[in-house]
């Protein structure tokens, strides 16, 4: 009889050779479980999804009695939904004034398409600037501004009139002119191996925008709901764009993403033509119900208050010969190896050893550390002692 292992290889598309190919059964807390019973702590949470581990109860209770009442209706935009009423209502209170719009669709990568037509209706100009070594999602049009040719290149033609500048790079800033529709960047870049902006680089891409009369986009899908101590990344540097990104830990679990702004910019998407953004399953309701729960969670419980300790306990506590350096945000951290080979490596020493995590995109000789923000100090010791054990055995 065919294993679920063949079906997996043979019929579901694949996005590398070398999957992990581990089967699961099920998930709890920090832990995913395969068919054996063998434990796995997931030190990437689903690559930042899961910020209140897996099948939180509350989420879970969430998600049940939504599907009680209804699942999808109609077209998103057409029908006042609760789920999307109370999510919307509870997140804009966390954020400064400015932010009175949301606009929910599925994913991150739709977030940051959305936000792109957006500040193109808005501004009607059609450049767009993005960072090298940044990552924005797979869509065709967010690939355009993918920070790196080798990624890009195999899809051209892509969108025109794109330009790349480098993070930090504050001379690069002066390519930002009165042609540019909008600045797309990450507050603190992922893939490129959690790089930090540095001498209030924020502010002053800020105050060039403004200058410019460009728009200013951050992409919080990985930075966002307490992932580096702050609600977001803007709010840990004070620097707020005019339209951000969020999805996946945006959800506990389910497939939801937004783009958020002002009410002023948001209704140029209404008219001339209507329907200038349209999604089918944008704020599903279930995904909105869990939301609401999960963001409920991280504020009620103080869940960010802990994050910059629990990270500090990985950097201070993962002394090994074999890292070269560690580096991080939160609970967001690099653990840097000899080069990219040894990672690859270590990847099924880890996975052999029962953690999960990943290397960076464009950071290979790296990988992450980004554990749902529940995890505790016993969990956490024993995470850096599965490593260090991983590390020993290369």
């Amino acid at each position: 009889m065919i294993s679920n292992r063949e079906i997996f290889l043979r019929n579901i598309g694949q996005t590398t050779d070398h999957p992990l190919a581990i089967e699961i059964e099920k998930a709890e807390g920090i832990y995913l479980y395969d068919t054996g019973g063998k434990d796995y702590i997931d030190l990437v949470s689903g690559v930042s999804v899961s910020n209140l581990g897996h099948r939180h109860p509350r989420v879970v209770e969430a998600v049940k009695s939504q599907v009680d009442k209804h699942m999808h209706l109609l077209v998103y935009g057409e029908l006042v939904q609760y789920p999307q009423v109370k999510f919307a209502q509870l997140l804009l209170e966390q954020l400064t004034a400015g932010y009175d719009n949301i606009y929910f669709v599925n994913s991150g990568s739709e977030a940051n398409e959305g936000a792109l037509k957006l500040a193109k209706k808005y501004t009607g100009r059609t450049e767009i600037i993005a960072c090298r070594n940044a990552y924005h999602g797979s869509t065709h049009g967010v690939l355009s501004l993918m920070g790196d040719e080798k990624f890009r290149n195999p899809f051209r033609p892509l969108l025109p009139d794109v330009r790349y500048i480098t993070f930090n790079d504050e001379e690069d800033l002066e390519q930002i002119t009165e042609r540019t529709a909008c600045v797309l960047v990450e507050p603190i870049q992922a893939e490129a191996g959690i790089i930090l902006p540095g001498n209030n680089y924020l502010g002053k891409l800020r105050e060039r925008c403004d200058r410019t009369g460009t728009l200013l986009i951050f992409d919080e899908v990985q930075t966002g709901f307490g992932r580096t101590g702050s609600l977001f990344g803007m709010t840990r540097f004070g620097v707020y764009p005019d339209i951000f990104t969020i999805a996946k830990g945006m959800g506990g679990g389910m497939p939801i993403g937004a783009f958020v702004s002002s009410k002023s910019i948001m209704d140029s998407l209404k008219a001339k033509p209507g329907l200038g953004h349209i999604t089918t399953f944008g704020g599903h309701p279930v995904s909105a119900a869990a939301a609401h729960a999960s963001l409920q969670v991280i504020l009620e419980e103080h869940l960010i208050e802990g994050v910059e300790d629990k990270g500090r306990k990985y950097m201070e506590g993962l002394n090994h010969p074999k890292i070269r350096n560690i580096w991080g945000c939160g609970l967001f951290v690099a653990v840097e190896l000899e080069d990219a080979a040894t990672v690859s490596k270590a990847m099924k020493k880890l996975a052999e050893n029962g953690i999960i995590t990943d290397q960076f995109i464009f950071k290979p000789e790296a990988f992450r550390i980004a554990p749902p923000l529940i995890i505790t100090e016993a969990e956490i010791h024993e995470s850096i002692r599965r490593i260090c054990k991983a590390l020993d055995e290369l």
